[in-house]
């Protein structure tokens, strides 16, 4: 399995993808209007893992630019109908990894909402998403960390499910281990919030800044 593999999942998946509807609505629309507050008008604004753009078309309008970016190309043929329906100046998409992002673009923020745990090298992501950073600038995510669900998912199920193509890869890693490898990668938490509607904390939302 590779990031090759990877995109072809999320390529053949990416129609029932967009058909989808968000598992905790309310939960989503708490993170966004979280993520507005922390963005400003003059903020250059990199998303990681944008899916079909949904999150994009929500936030790019309070910022100078926005950049979304995703390993699929099925989901950013989407993404780009969208934007075509719904014309929002200063965003644009692209299919791309962090890894693939020259450092020295200088964002104010990037955003990676049910990204890292979709990633092979965790640390090194972490490095490269802290090198697109400018001096202060912020890293926002929410991530599902499945080592706190049902060991059974993510120990058991998921691997299953890899074998016979129905998941792509999924790192399985608690909240703790994701806090202490964002500040192992040189960031500054400034907030771990709980944006969960119902349930148990899952996918916290953290607010990190470039040190």
């Amino acid at each position: 399995m590779s990031n090759v593999s990877d995109a072809r999942f999320w390529d053949r998946t990416s129609g029932r993808y967009a058909r989808s509807t968000i598992a905790d609505l309310a939960g989503y629309e708490r993170s966004l209007e979280r993520t507005r507050g922390l963005l400003k008008p003059q903020d250059r604004v990199l998303e990681l893992g944008c899916g079909t753009g949904s999150t994009a078309l929500r936030l790019a309008d309070g910022v100078q630019s926005y950049l979304a970016t995703d390993i699929s190309t099925g989901m950013i043929a989407i993404a780009e109908q969208k934007l075509t329906a719904e014309a929002i100046p200063g965003l644009s998409f692209r299919v791309a990894t962090a890894e693939a992002l020259a450092p020295e673009t200088g964002f104010d923020a990037v955003l990676g909402f049910s990204y890292l745990h979709l990633v092979r090298d965790l640390p090194g992501t972490l490095e490269h998403i802290r090198n697109l950073l400018a001096e202060g600038g912020l890293f926002i995510s929410k991530t599902p960390c499945i080592g706190d669900m049902n060991p059974l998912v993510g120990y058991a199920a998921l691997p299953v499910m890899r074998a016979l193509r129905l998941a792509p890869y999924a790192a399985v890693f608690r909240a703790a281990e994701l806090k202490e490898r964002v500040s192992a990668a040189g960031f500054q938490i400034v907030d771990v919030e709980n944006h969960a509607s119902r349930g148990k904390n899952w996918r916290p939302y953290i607010v990190a800044r470039k040190a």
